[in-house]
């Protein structure tokens, strides 16, 4: 452990997580409501659109949600089969309307039985078991999503998972906001089921080069396995809250180009 990089690394989590850093980012988007059913969907779709510019995928997700009637959990529970025509035509990148549409119908049949998306990914739903890790979590979340008979081929590539050697990099985001709670207010805090301390590191390209310059990950390769080194590594820093270090590394490969 160098001090020099944590003092760094402990100096831009202060810097970055912090309430100011929400209006830019995607986590922007679930903080617009306080039902839980309406964070958990809108940082769903804020996650799983978050690649390329920030300021496009806050304004898709929007776009979304206006379509939805800026009531996420009403239109995905209760809408009847005229009103899915407001989603058709949209689409973010390769998400199209025929994931979307695939989307609404998990969520309906989901939230039938259940009052949190939290147990899609920490409850096997043929045993009850509670689910520990979020590996497996993450796995038995692709499963469990795709279990419907008619689930589009297409969708699946939206939908990332460690089985296939994936970082999983939108939806350890996305657990992050959901699982991760401070005195800051950015992230939620709202689920129980794991620890903020079994979370693993959103990683891509930008956070990856920062971690290489640092020397904090030896593998060549961006994986699932980097993810979890890269985690490991945070652990040492602050084994308690590791992801907390996702501000410093992402805000200095984004917001401040490090090279």
């Amino acid at each position: 452990m160098n001090p020099a990089i944590q003092q760094l690394l402990d100096q831009k989590v202060k810097q970055y997580n912090h309430i100011d850093f929400i209006e830019k980012d995607p986590i922007s988007i679930p903080h617009l409501f306080t039902k839980q059913q309406d964070i958990e969907l809108a940082a769903f779709f804020a996650a799983i659109f978050a690649w390329g510019n920030r300021t496009t995928i806050i304004q898709k997700s929007k776009e979304l949600l206006a379509r939805m009637d800026n009531a996420p959990f009403e239109f995905c529970t209760q809408h009847q089969e005229k009103e899915l025509k407001k989603l058709l035509g949209f689409t973010h990148r390769t998400f199209n309307d025929t994931d979307l549409l695939y989307c609404m119908a998990f969520f309906k049949q989901h939230y039938a039985t259940q009052k949190s998306l939290e147990t899609a990914f920490f409850t096997d739903q043929r045993s009850g078991k509670k689910i520990t890790s979020v590996e497996a979590g993450l796995v038995h979340f692709k499963h469990y999503f795709f279990s419907l008979a008619d689930a589009p081929h297409r969708t699946k590539k939206h939908i990332a998972s460690p089985e296939n050697g994936s970082t999983c990099k939108r939806l350890n985001m996305f657990l992050r906001w959901m699982v991760r709670k401070d005195h800051t207010g950015v992230d939620f805090g709202l689920w129980k089921s794991i620890s903020p301390a079994d979370l693993i590191i959103p990683i891509d390209v930008h956070v990856a080069r920062v971690a290489k310059t640092f020397g904090l990950i030896s593998r060549p390769q961006i994986d699932w396995q980097t993810a979890v080194e890269l985690t490991n590594y945070c652990r040492t820093l602050d084994p308690k809250d590791p992801v907390k270090y996702d501000f410093a590394l992402f805000s200095l490969g984004v917001t401040e180009k490090i090279r």
